[in-house]
């Protein structure tokens, strides 16, 4: 597998720097020469697969000779050894639970699977690679659970000060051993300007191997495509295409929807699934794309104003807005209406979501309406809403049962630095004996 950075096309590298290395040194993300079409005989007999059989297929289609085969099947089997269940609202509607995971969030598909492909690489290495992570909820607490004394690796989570649900912030505080966990005073944008900017640091970089666990880091976001692929194998026999929408903050999530569908996955439509946080929303409405700072909601694991994936898209569609508005669509909506929609599927369909997927189900059903015409749509349930009982318990007005993998987490004593939102202190941080 052949890699080029969204800054230029012509630097490219192979799997395994770009692996370690995370970002390009020119401040681009890393990006797949080639995506290949998947055969017909895949398509044929994609409802007969099991996950990890489906997984090993696009692995090594798109990982090429990168990996050893044998290596590959025992990595997806390792690390996609969880359900994951489609669940029918209607008819015409489901959702695609990402959630079952140890950690109860999608992000452990990346971050399980990026785990066993640095220990595969690390077999050939001397030096002891230190991973950096800027997390809004959900990322640090899979790559902790990911890379928990995997030997060799240090894990650095950084994550905004009160800003992430109390379960999310024990479980990626609790840990301790070779995971380490900074409060920052500030926002989930703020903590990656730290991360981006320390992969820029070509001093810090001589004396400590950064690498990646973000989105930023193609190992997390080439699995985040595998999920795509299961949801159509569900859904073959009642439908030739789909909707898919999916809670949209850093945009990794839907980039890895992109690349399955450059594979061939029939899916007619994205839906990018915005809260208040919406610079991609006015992009698709204005072509101007407009960083700005995050606003705190309810779906916090999508409060990000400047999203790093934006590039990767762009390098996708090739800068090309018209082909890029025929794969996906944008909807936005605010606080209040995320409650109501937790609210009225509970009753109407006694189902429980929380923010982000409540987030996603109003962008899929107000896209189905407007599209005016009988369709199947996938919204993904991204995380367990007992990780949002702040918000979701008083809204429905009951309890909602914790699983048993959590309750330690609850129960065990927060182990993080606080962290000033200055780079010159992380800086010092990192480079302490």
């Amino acid at each position: 597998m052949q890699l080029h950075s969204t800054q230029n096309p012509q630097a490219l590298v192979g799997l395994e720097q770009a692996l370690f290395q995370g970002m390009p040194e020119d401040n681009g993300l890393y990006m797949p020469l080639e995506i290949p079409r998947l055969p017909k005989e895949f398509w044929k007999d994609i409802d007969q697969m099991s996950f990890s059989e489906m997984a090993f297929r696009v692995g090594q289609a798109l990982l090429g000779t990168s990996v050893d085969p044998s290596a590959l099947q025992q990595m997806v089997e390792e690390a996609f050894n969880f359900d994951v269940p489609l669940v029918s609202l209607s008819p015409s509607i489901y959702t695609l639970e990402l959630y079952h995971g140890p950690t109860l969030a999608f992000k452990d598909f990346g971050a399980r699977f990026m785990a066993r492909l640095m220990s595969y690489f690390l077999k050939d290495r001397t030096e002891k690679p230190c991973i950096l992570v800027a997390t809004s909820g959900d990322t640090g607490s899979a790559v902790a659970h990911g890379f928990y004394k995997v030997p060799g690796i240090d894990v650095v989570i950084l994550y905004p000060s009160g800003k992430v649900s109390h379960i999310q912030e024990q479980q990626l505080t609790t840990m301790g051993h070779n995971i380490t966990a900074l409060e920052v005073e500030g926002t989930f944008d703020d903590c990656q300007k730290l991360v981006k900017k320390a992969f820029l640091d070509t001093q810090l970089r001589n004396k400590r191997r950064l690498t990646s666990a973000n989105s930023i880091n193609i190992a997390r976001l080439i699995p985040q495509s595998f999920y795509y692929f299961w949801m159509y194998a569900k859904l073959k026999a009642q439908c030739d295409s789909l909707v898919c929408s999916v809670p949209s903050g850093n945009f990794g999530n839907i980039m890895g929807g992109l690349i399955a569908k450059r594979m061939g996955l029939p899916v007619s439509k994205f839906i990018a699934a915005n809260n208040d946080n919406r610079a991609f929303y006015d992009y698709l409405s204005t072509q101007n794309f407009q960083p700005r700072p995050s606003i705190a909601t309810i779906s916090n694991a999508m409060d990000v104003g400047d999203p790093s994936n934006f590039v990767r898209i762009m390098d996708l569609y090739q800068g090309d807005f018209q082909a890029l508005t025929r794969d996906v669509v944008a909807y936005t909506f605010n606080d209040y209406q995320t409650e109501l929609a937790i609210k009225e599927v509970l009753k109407r369909y006694h189902y429980l979501m929380e923010p982000h997927g409540a987030v996603a189900y109003l962008a899929l059903t107000e896209y189905m309406k407007a599209l005016g015409k009988d369709s199947v749509g996938v919204f993904l349930g991204t995380a367990h809403p007992v990780k949002f009982l702040d918000v979701v318990e008083p809204l429905i007005n009951q309890k909602v049962e914790i699983p048993s993998r959590l309750k330690t987490a609850l129960n065990s004593s927060k182990k993080a630095h606080p962290m000033p939102n200055d780079y010159t202190h992380f800086r010092d941080y990192l480079l302490k004996p």
